[in-house]
């Protein structure tokens, strides 16, 4: 299969330098216009990955993020909100980047050109065949992921990625790939751009979907999120008047008392019946 990295194809625009501050901002807005209809080709990829997903973490299996720079910094994200948003373990989405914890601020030189590292980085985690790890490069050539990646199908893990160009190496690699192809970046090369707007975009449909599908999600409501400020407290004080109809007062005694959302509707509910 041929190759052609089109996230480090020249910029459909030149002289950046010389636009004004209006013309910048126009035609990076034009740019960015165009991911969400590159996600939307990439819809039955990414359907696949999470019907296997929400397979694996229905038998205890876990979701691994990995990747270097912004690719991996973005998996850090969406996994660091999982447990807030839905309630659930820390150890259930887990984000990697190359170079440890201390690159998520600054770049670790060459830390992505290792063909070890991201299979020793897993293994500290007691990687087995009931995870799933997705790895995230956009150009899909990161040693330090493609390597991992291979180290996981030869012990029966399965596989995806998030990648935005076609027939990547990684592509050929995951199991279950997600190509999202946004073309060439406003500023040639950079791909924490459209490729990183993309990769988010996919992040969030992945943990979202998922999520709802295990059972985390009640209509539209977050009825498992972690009460660890005033505003969450007073959204869910809210979620339980509108639910079981009852005063603000005795909403926030139900939270007080059962310390979420769910456990409150539940325990009055059974209380009633």
């Amino acid at each position: 299969m041929s190759f052609t990295k089109t996230t480090e194809q020249d910029s459909n625009y030149n002289h950046l330098e010389r636009m004004s501050v209006s013309e910048l901002l126009q035609n990076i807005n034009n740019e960015d216009k165009t991911v969400p209809n590159a996600v939307e080709r990439a819809l039955p990829q990414i359907e696949a990955l999470v019907h296997h997903i929400v397979d694996r973490l229905k038998i205890g299996g876990r979701l691994f993020y990995l990747g270097a720079g912004t690719s991996g910094r973005l998996g850090i994200v969406d996994a660091s909100e999982c447990p807030p948003t839905f309630g659930v373990s820390h150890e259930l989405v887990i984000g990697l980047i190359a170079g440890g914890d201390s690159a998520i601020r600054e770049a670790v030189e060459f830390a992505e050109d290792s063909t070890t590292q991201g299979w020793k980085d897993l293994q500290d985690y007691n990687i087995h065949q009931n995870d799933v790890v997705v790895g995230i490069a956009a150009s899909g050539t990161t040693p330090y992921v493609i390597s991992a990646l291979q180290k996981c199908n030869e012990n029966h893990i399965t596989t995806g990625c998030i990648v935005c160009n076609e027939n990547s190496p990684l592509s050929q690699t995951a199991q279950f790939p997600i190509e999202v192809v946004v073309g060439p970046e406003f500023v040639t090369g950079s791909s924490r751009m459209k490729a990183g707007t993309a990769q988010k975009l996919t992040l969030n449909m992945i943990t979202t979907s998922t999520m709802i599908q295990l059972g985390h999600v009640k209509g539209n409501k977050m009825v498992d999120m972690q009460l660890s400020n005033n505003k969450l407290v007073d959204r869910g004080t809210k979620m339980i008047m509108n639910e079981i109809e009852v005063s603000e007062a005795v909403a926030s005694e139900l939270l007080s008392k059962y310390k979420s959302v769910r456990n409150a509707i539940k325990n009055y509910t059974d209380g009633r019946s």
